[in-house]
């Protein structure tokens, strides 16, 4: 199973984006985690931002207070809404649901590209 992710783009800094990513309903409704990640240096990628079944989130300290992680349980979906963007965010953002049925699964969507350039 893989996610769809869109909502990427080229933007100027400062600007902002909402990325979206597309869950499966069964696996939206057993979800234990559901993340955003992009590529750093010396990883193959970092955590941007989790939010959990609880309703707790987590961020990188490079986007606190910038981002914001949450879930559309209508629409069976992931989002990321991106302010004050910055040159250094640019990247490929890719969303990870971990959830479980029958046993833990991990699964990702295919990844979409931000741009932040003037």
């Amino acid at each position: 199973v893989q996610l769809q992710a869109y909502g990427g783009g080229l933007v100027q800094p400062g600007g902002s984006l909402r990325l979206s990513c597309l869950v499966p309903g069964s696996i939206f409704n057993n979800f234990n985690a559901m993340s955003w990640y992009r590529p750093a240096p010396g990883k193959e990628r970092e955590l941007v931002a989790s939010i959990v079944s609880g309703g707790s989130t987590t961020y990188a300290d490079s986007v606190k207070g910038r981002f914001t992680i949450s879930r559309g349980s209508a629409e069976n979906a992931l989002y990321l809404q991106m302010n004050s963007l910055k040159p250094e965010d640019t990247a490929v953002y890719y969303c990870n649901v971990k959830y479980r049925i029958f046993r833990m699964r991990d699964t990702w969507g295919q990844g979409t590209q931000v741009t932040v350039s003037s």
